[in-house]
This record gives structure tokens, sequence and C-alpha cells, in this order.
């Protein structure tokens, strides 16, 4: 039985989120003999957004795919990027956007062993705009289309409400290898491996300042909320971890084995 680690990084933050990923991503590979590494990278331009440059330090860094979420088109200048239509993209918007839209929702993408992952990326719905096509009907689509190419499959569901997250797991247990949420910037302790063979986790938290809230300085958001003023949300700096789960997967069957949470600091 030939095995395959998978390494889900929580929504990157900014300029603090990139540069840890710069110092630490390649050595925490190693050590923890990753295969594949998938990351959100929808705020990591200063806090909203991707731009090329941006997505350039991700690849660097050791990211093989980076998915965008809602927030994939705040800054414009990455639009001719997903318009490449690159095979595999080096970065997925959500698959439940319209058709029309710039870029692709979906790859697949081929480890160092050979061995090829199909990845997702789908956006929910409930408390999120725009209002997307439904995530499950388009999950259904894409697992047909996928099947025949590998049994490894990675499905991301970037959303605001747990229950959508969660609901997601099970629609798909035993038919994707590893299921996980982003968005939310809080790291969830229910992972776990369902029970027909799919590695789950409600949230990957955050990579990024967590000396904030969710990634911004305090003292402007506790200002927003005390005051009901508008304030300018700057990304905070300190206590700057990567944030996210591995699971182990069959290369063969698809089944995960196991799934972990994991927090990297900074070096100390």
């Amino acid at each position: 039985m030939s095995t395959l680690r998978i390494l889900a990084i929580g929504d990157i933050v900014g300029q603090p989120g990139r540069q840890i990923l710069l110092d630490r991503l390649r050595e925490f590979r190693h050590e923890k003999q990753i295969d594949l590494v998938v990351a959100n990278a929808e705020n990591s331009a200063h806090g909203a957004g991707i731009t090329p440059s941006t997505l350039d330090d991700l690849t660097k860094a050791g990211c093989d795919v980076c998915t965008g979420g809602d927030h994939v088109y705040d800054k414009r200048e990455i639009i001719p990027l997903l318009q490449r239509n690159d095979k595999p993209p080096k970065l997925l918007r959500p698959a439940n956007f319209p058709e029309e839209a710039a870029g692709a929702g979906w790859g697949v993408y081929e480890t160092q062993s050979g061995v090829k992952v199909a990845v997702i990326h789908l956006v929910g719905r409930v408390f999120m705009k725009p209002h997307p096509a439904c995530p499950y009907a388009t999950v259904n689509r894409f697992l047909e289309q996928v099947r025949s190419t590998t049994p490894v499959i990675v499905v991301e569901m970037h959303g605001e409400a747990t229950s959508e997250k969660i609901a997601m797991g099970w629609h798909v247990d035993g038919r994707a290898s590893f299921v996980f949420g982003s968005h939310t910037h809080v790291q969830t302790a229910d992972d776990r491996v369902l029970p027909q063979g799919t590695a789950y986790i409600t949230d990957l938290g955050m990579t990024g300042p967590y000396d904030s809230v969710l990634g911004r300085r305090k003292d402007r958001v506790l200002a927003a909320f005390m005051t009901q003023m508008p304030h300018l949300f700057d990304v905070a700096t300190d206590d700057v971890r990567i944030c996210g789960a591995i699971a182990t997967i069959d290369s063969e069957t698809g089944r995960a084995k196991s799934i972990e949470r994991v927090q990297v600091g900074a070096r100390s």
C-alpha cells in the first residue's frame, strides 16, 4: 500500500502569512514528508485578494496549488493570470462561480512520485456574496469527470457557515479523499476520518498573525466595533503561525488513513 500526504494550509493573511511560509514551509514539508500542498491565498495581498507577485511568493515557498475564495478578484491584476488557463492552474477560483468567470475551479496535479491528485475549490452560499451556483451539485459533476483520472480527490469548501461545510463532508464521504473548510480564520477541532474514508475538518484556520482579530490589528477592529464608525483594518504583525491540516491517504484507493491538525510558529 502506497501512501500520500497532503498538507492543506488555511487562509494566508498578508505579508506576515507569506513570510512565514517562505521561512518555514519547505523545512516543514521535508520533516512531515508532504507530497502536495494546497493553500488558500485569498487574503495574501495586503489582507484582501491576490496579486501575481504574492502568488509567486507562495509558489516559491512551496505551495503546489493556491485557491482564491470569494475575494479571488479583489485585486484586478490577478485576472489576466487567471485568464491564461494554465494547465494545471496555479490558482483556482471557486468552481461554482459562473462559467464565464475568469479562471478554472479545479485541476489535476502530479506529485514527484507520479501520483495524480484532483483538487476542486468551492464557495458556500450562506452569508456569502455573490450568490454562486449550488456547491453540492457542482462537486457531483466534478467527481463524475475526475473519477477515471485519479482516486485521490481533494475538496475545499470556502464558506462562512459551519453547517454548509459539514454537509459537504457528508455529501462526498467515500467519494473524496480530503475535505476541508476555509474562510473563517479559526481552526476547528473536529478533524476526523468519516465512516466511508474521507478525511475532514470544518476549518483549517489562518496562516498569519494571531496577535490580532482574524489577522487584523486589534485596536482598529475594537474601535470599529465600539464606535460603529469605519476604520482601516491594517494587517497585524505578531505571533505569526502556519495553520492547517495533514491528511494521509492511500494513493491506490483514495481512502484517507488519518488526519492531523497542525500549527507551526516562527523560529524563536
